[in-house]
């Protein structure tokens, strides 16, 4: 059912606590994993995501976690707006499944519009799987 699941991932605690969820629909489903992360250039950002180094360690760290799972996955990284990209990514490696962690933001209407979970479960070409 899911043969190929997409797990964005990024620095946030969100992201470390889906982990598990990755890891138990992958090997329930005996799943290809793809980790994408995004670098986020901007002038005005200076965070670790707009940084390419920083980003490909985490990719690194990620695939290597999994690994003591027994889970081989292929890591991506790409440029753009997080949203989008996610939603490109899935499309061009056609996943079944995407899982995300979810900040809670989009509780409110401010925050469901900077929300880049909620951008993906509107824009994804298969399923989103929201971890809280």
């Amino acid at each position: 059912m899911f043969k190929k699941v997409l797990f964005p991932i990024d620095q946030n605690r969100e992201t470390r606590d889906a982990v598990a969820v990755v890891s138990n629909v992958v090997k329930t489903y005996d799943s290809k994993l793809f980790l994408l992360s995004v670098v986020k250039k901007s002038a005005k950002d200076d965070s670790v995501m707009s940084n390419e180094e920083n980003v490909a360690k985490l990719l690194d760290s990620a695939k290597e976690l999994f690994a003591q799972e027994n889970i081989i996955a292929e890591i991506i990284e790409r440029e753009g707006m997080p949203s989008f990209t996610i939603c490109d990514v899935a499309d061009e490696v056609e996943a079944n499944l995407i899982i995300m962690g979810c900040r809670g933001l989009g509780l409110t209407h401010e925050g469901a519009e900077e929300s880049v979970t909620n951008r993906v479960i509107n824009l994804a070409p298969c399923p989103v799987l929201v971890v809280p």
